[in-house]
């Protein structure tokens, strides 16, 4: 993000955006809830599956990556008979979560007001 003479914002298609580059790859479908599911400790994969309803197999084993690669969390494998993996949110992804649990919680408290003005959206634009 950049700004020009006027003030007025200008987002750029780089690396250098924040937005483009952070906010986009955790404002996902499950980054977030997967940063969610691990704020109370390490996690074992199919436990983290078992609790975000609807995630693939593929997409948490990816998310889990992305999220790994960007320094939010952490996966530690354990070397024992079977092999035990645990994924941990690092400082970098309990800052995160705790910066983002505003958001959450204001669409917590707000759930119920989007989605009445959803449903008068689409009456009103119903073709």
């Amino acid at each position: 993000m950049s700004q020009k003479e006027n003030q007025r914002r200008v987002f750029l298609n780089n690396e250098e955006c924040p937005i483009r580059n952070v906010v986009a790859q955790i404002g996902d479908k499950w980054s977030i809830l997967i940063l969610f599911a691990l704020v109370d400790g390490a996690d074992r994969f199919n436990s983290l599956k078992s609790r975000i309803v609807g995630i693939s197999q593929r997409m948490l084993t990816q998310t889990l990556r992305d999220l790994e690669r960007d320094g939010f969390v952490q996966r530690t494998v354990f070397p024992q008979v079977p092999v035990k993996v645990e994924y941990e949110l690092t400082e970098l992804g309990k800052g995160l979560s705790a910066s983002v649990w505003k958001l959450v919680s204001w669409a917590d408290e707000h759930h119920a007001d989007i989605r009445k003005a959803r449903q008068l959206y689409d009456k009103a634009n119903e073709g």
